[in-house]
């Protein structure tokens, strides 16, 4: 998934992101991606999650990971939206999208493109399917 917003629009190499956000300590944190997948794509995952561990980005947010067989045409991708400033100090509020696209990469393309902090889950994910076989 690649952010939207002003900040990320130029942007390629290591910007892009699994879909995540926040949930709260009461909350079931598989529950919670489930959701966030929902929200920043516009499909819904079911079926066998295996957890591919938690990283913490350098701006300090924990992230916990799940991978999910599934079928997505990435180009029908439907993102909700948030409001900033923009552009800054102008008193203007704008809407972006979460996302803004979402792509298939090969994993070397995915190695290179994923925020740094995510690529151990990246990694883990490709071990899972190399010792399965898929």
């Amino acid at each position: 998934m690649h952010p939207g917003g002003p900040f990320w629009a130029k942007k390629d190499l290591g910007s892009w992101t699994i879909p995540k956000g926040e949930y709260q300590p009461a909350e079931d944190p598989l529950e919670a991606a489930k959701r966030e997948f929902k929200e920043e794509t516009g499909t819904a995952m079911e079926g066998r999650f295996l957890p591919l561990g938690e990283v913490r980005q350098s701006g300090g947010k924990l992230v916990k990971a799940w991978a999910v067989e599934g079928d997505i045409d990435a180009t029908t991708l439907r993102s909700n939206s948030f409001s900033m400033e923009w552009p800054p100090r102008s008193g203007n509020s704008r809407e972006f999208p979460e996302v803004d696209r979402g792509e298939w990469f090969t994993p070397e393309d995915a190695r290179r493109k994923i925020l740094p902090g995510q690529l151990p889950l990246l990694e883990e994910l490709f071990s899972l399917l190399t010792t399965s076989g898929d």
